[in-house]
């Protein structure tokens, strides 16, 4: 499921409905606009807030903009933006026949477990949009935040800190290093240092590949993630899940064919999805 509405959410980062939102907002560049639209739900909050919850950023990338831009727009204003230029973006892919996904996402966007889950918490408590793509996009949002906040509960319990994390992505060979890197604002030796920190713990190799404890252990890592990430949709049912997904695949397919999300991306996501095993 994370395969389907991965794409939907990830309109948000780049389509250019997006990115002329932020711009019109006053958010000169492509972190400034990602930031505080990202972080929006959760309030004025400050820049530590805002890193420890998005965790694989580099505090200084965050404060470069926070708490700067909440003298020029506020979160709610922020907030309105990104869900009409995402369900924008989202209406010119797929004209039309939205409204039952939207309804079958926002199901089981309602069915998440928020505690201990900050970010989807914050989405959680967005007033419920009126425009069906709005709906969808957000009912996405929820349930991607949800399963991200799972997924840095089980890289802090892996004592996994953030550059790490990247790390062990490009050692399995789903992110390039530099994309991950200057995107999130680590330097060189901040990078070098989590490159030796893994193998001392004997996860990668000296040329950074993944070892055979290093697999171990980022595949239970995965696992918890995915383990966490599951509560939607067992509320849903298996025979609602499917419904689910045969409606989203249409949509995430036109997002993957548009080429407004890159393959491959910082996220590791990849398309086609995989098939269930």
């Amino acid at each position: 499921m994370w395969h389907l509405f991965e794409p939907v959410h990830a309109v948000t980062y780049f389509a250019p409905q997006s990115h002329a939102a932020a711009s019109e907002l006053g958010l000169k560049g492509f972190w400034a606009g990602y930031v505080v639209l990202r972080s929006a739900p959760l309030g004025r909050v400050e820049a530590p807030v805002v890193t420890a919850a998005f965790y694989g950023f580099a505090p200084r990338r965050i404060a470069k903009v926070l708490p700067a831009a909440w003298g020029a727009v506020s979160p709610e204003q922020a907030v309105d933006v990104r869900a009409r230029a995402a369900g924008d973006a989202l209406r010119a892919l797929r004209p039309g026949g939205i409204d039952e996904v939207a309804d079958a996402l926002e199901a089981a966007a309602d069915a998440v477990d928020v505690g201990g889950r900050v970010l989807a918490a914050a989405n959680t408590g967005l007033p419920r949009r009126d425009d069906p793509y709005e709906r969808l996009w957000q009912a996405t949002t929820t349930l991607r935040e949800h399963r991200g906040d799972g997924h840095v509960a089980a890289l802090v319990a892996a004592d996994v800190p953030p550059v790490e994390s990247h790390l062990l992505k490009v050692a399995a060979g789903e992110s390039e290093p530099e994309s991950l890197r200057l995107g999130r604002s680590w330097d060189d030796e901040q990078w070098s240092a989590g490159g030796r920190r893994l193998r001392d713990r004997g996860w990668t190799d000296d040329a950074g590949g993944l070892t055979a404890q290093g697999r171990a252990a980022r595949g239970d890592v995965e696992r918890r993630t995915d383990a966490a990430a599951s509560g939607p949709w067992r509320a849903l049912g298996d025979q609602a899940t499917a419904r689910a997904a045969a409606l989203l695949r249409p949509i995430a397919e036109a997002v993957a064919a548009s080429g407004i999300v890159p393959f491959p991306n910082p996220v590791g996501l990849t398309w086609p999805p995989p098939v269930p095993a």
